[in-house]
């Protein structure tokens, strides 16, 4: 259908019925796992993040066809009513995010999304990271992809900070239990065989890495986290 009349605009409070059909429409006919909330759910959700978030919507022939939500660094929400779909919506929604967020987002997709993910991607946005799906509600398998704006080297390594914090305390955490554990084990021993477990179930969750260079960081943290305990 086309879109020669579209009009982007922020969202008010008179438009949420239209979101709520927008979004319900997308995803009923997407690469997506079904929706698991029912309508009136959706509605109390979007209610609230309408009056908290940045929300925009693409009007064509005075009816609202597609919406995006926006957060701090997130892209959150990007649906567009199915029969307007391929009629440069969704890429105008995007680029009003790309305007709002100049300094780069990240957005979660589903991984059997392909539709989507091609959209994202031609769009110059990236893949950075697969997930089993156990952080979202549907437990489908995710995609986080980034658009990493006007300055991509402080962008990502905006992004290595994020991962920096919560791996610092990650470790510190683990050499709080190495030091719990050594009065149990009589003394600081080693448990090779237990040490190639952990190298094993980490290689699972970040199969790039791969188990032998997980094995010599397990090594390494291990050592270190024992030495820091008889110090003490």
């Amino acid at each position: 259908m086309p879109t020669d009349d579209l009009l982007l605009r922020p969202a008010t409070d008179a438009d949420l019925p239209a979101i709520v059909a927008v979004q319900i429409a997308s995803r009923e006919s997407a690469a997506m796992p079904p929706g698991i909330h029912p309508e009136h759910e959706v509605t109390a959700w979007l209610t609230a993040r309408l009056a908290a978030d940045d929300v925009w919507v693409a009007e064509s022939g005075g009816a609202v066809v597609g919406y995006a939500r926006i957060t701090p660094g997130w892209l959150d929400d990007l649906y567009v009513l199915p029969a307007h779909a391929g009629a440069g919506v969704g890429s105008a929604l995007l680029d009003v995010v790309k305007a709002q967020q100049p300094d780069g987002f990240c957005l979660w997709v589903f991984e059997m999304n392909t539709p989507a993910r091609g959209f994202y991607a031609r769009h110059g946005l990236v893949e950075l990271e697969r997930t089993d799906g156990d952080g979202n509600e549907e437990k489908a398998p995710d995609v986080r992809m980034a658009w990493a704006g006007a300055d991509p080297l402080r962008f990502y390594r905006g992004l290595i900070d994020d991962v920096d914090e919560q791996l610092g305390d990650l470790l510190a955490r683990r050499a709080a239990l190495t030091r719990a554990v050594q009065d149990h084990k009589g003394g600081s021993t080693r448990d090779a065989e237990r040490e190639q477990q952990i190298a094993a179930a980490l290689a699972e969750r970040a199969p790039a890495l791969g188990h032998e260079r997980l094995a010599r960081i397990v090594h390494a943290i291990i050592t270190e986290s024992i030495d820091a305990a008889t110090e003490l």
